[in-house]
């Protein structure tokens, strides 16, 4: 829960349910939660897998120490990072990656995972990200391939084609 708030810190989106605790509801769509933060965070590869506890923990011991400098008042009924309400968690997350905090290159690290779920879904293919409706790829205009799977883009980005065709060109787009 407390990974899911941090996540929604870096990249907002909206709460899955009228309870959602995690997630503050600071902006519509989805945001890093529902783009797959958690997901990334826990795969191997990002090599942070095995400390995502001694985060969380750092982080609620964080958030702590924040509320009671701030007359902050936590539920006990969930952890305190996720008790502070969004413009704190902000501020929070701003003073652990601000220059100069003795951890900030972990929470930043924490945080670029957060942003990368949302800009590129690095945990998933991207035909299954967009299938499935990944709120980041979709923010970005990335559409669903052809029926045949192949992404052909009819609108050329700079407004005109960079080259002509080779001759021998198929219509599959291979050289003879």
């Amino acid at each position: 829960m407390t990974l899911e708030a941090f996540a929604d810190t870096i990249v907002p989106g909206e709460k899955r349910s009228p309870d959602d605790r995690a997630i503050a509801g600071a902006a519509t769509g989805g945001g890093a939660v529902q783009a797959g933060a958690l997901e990334l965070l826990g795969w191997d590869a990002t090599g942070l897998t095995e400390g995502l506890d001694n985060f969380a923990n750092a982080l609620n011991d964080h958030a702590t120490a924040y509320a009671f400098e701030h007359g902050v008042d936590l539920d006990g009924a969930v952890p305190p990072f996720v008790s502070l309400p969004f413009e704190h968690r902000t501020r929070l997350v701003q003073r652990l990656t601000t220059p100069g905090h003795p951890e900030k290159e972990l929470w930043v690290s924490l945080a670029l995972f957060c942003n990368m779920a949302y800009d590129s879904a690095a945990h998933m293919h991207t035909a299954d990200a967009i299938a499935q409706g990944h709120p980041g790829l979709l923010a970005m205009g990335i559409e669903k391939p052809d029926a045949d799977g192949r992404w052909r883009f009819p609108n050329f980005s700079y407004g005109r084609p960079l080259a002509r065709l080779h001759p021998d060109t198929t219509p599959s787009g291979s050289p003879k």
